[in-house]
């Protein structure tokens, strides 16, 4: 796969390129070093590793490189990164693979449980995008979906109310923000204030489920943001990373 993506980016290029890639915040160096690999061998002249908090919190336009605390949330589909940065580095860090992908197997799991009715991951992606939520709704909506009754075998159509969603996916949801409230307790008081003055910056496509950021500002009293194109977050920070390699010297990994 990185080879073609490679070929599509460079097409039929004279010099290797160089490729910056995003890693989550607490993997292994034996894990390091396989990206390394991996990538050098589909074609890549330099690898340089960045981890995903940093590489989002430079995305979102936060300025890294500052004395000042800022936490960043990255909400994937796979991993949770969650990182304090200051001077250009990660502070205190965490990450769980609680993510998008789990707030559909917990959908999957509840319809099934609830309704008595299998339904697939993309039918699940639609509830969660379209009713789904973490946080109570001033108004109940519905959804209607189709999928296999488990008893007899045929096809059948419920109506999910948002309601239900938020049945489903309070749990995974509580896992981050206690993920977040952990992170929190590890940093130091100073960054720790400046973090309760400037707020808690929310990144990836998975911060943009309904109420998540309600939920972590309730229960952790800071201000939380969703940043502007947070979907994109971290593919724009990696690529200004990979322009300014000379300014973040020691905070990429070759």
């Amino acid at each position: 796969m990185l080879k073609y993506f490679i070929n599509k980016v460079c097409g039929k290029f004279i010099f290797a390129p160089r490729i910056m890639i995003c890693i989550p915040s607490k993997v292994t160096e034996v894990e390091k070093k396989a990206v390394i690999d991996a990538a050098s061998q589909a074609g890549a002249r330099r690898v340089y590793l960045i981890e995903e908090p940093i590489a989002a919190a430079i995305g979102a336009g936060i300025d890294i490189s500052k004395a000042c605390g800022n936490m960043v949330v990255d909400i994937g589909g796979g991993t949770t990164d969650i990182a304090v940065i200051a001077l250009g580095g990660s502070v205190v860090s965490s990450s769980l693979k609680v993510a998008g992908d789990k707030f559909d197997e917990a959908i999957v799991k509840y319809i099934k449980k609830k309704h008595n009715l299998a339904i697939g991951e993309r039918t699940a992606e639609d509830l969660k995008i379209n009713i789904g939520c973490v946080y109570p709704k001033i108004q109940d909506t519905d959804m209607q979906i189709r999928g296999r009754d488990l008893t007899s075998g045929l096809p059948k159509t419920v109506t999910v109310k948002s309601s239900e969603m938020l049945e489903a996916l309070i749990e995974p949801a509580m896992m981050i923000v206690d993920a977040v409230h952990s992170v929190l307790e590890k940093t130091p008081p100073e960054l720790a204030a400046d973090i309760s003055d400037r707020g808690i910056y929310m990144t990836g496509g998975g911060c943009l489920l309904d109420g998540l950021d309600k939920l972590l500002q309730e229960k952790t009293g800071i201000n939380v943001m969703i940043a502007q194109d947070s979907v994109s977050c971290v593919a724009l920070g990696t690529g200004k990373a990979l322009d300014n390699l000379d300014a973040l010297d020691g905070k990429v990994r070759r």
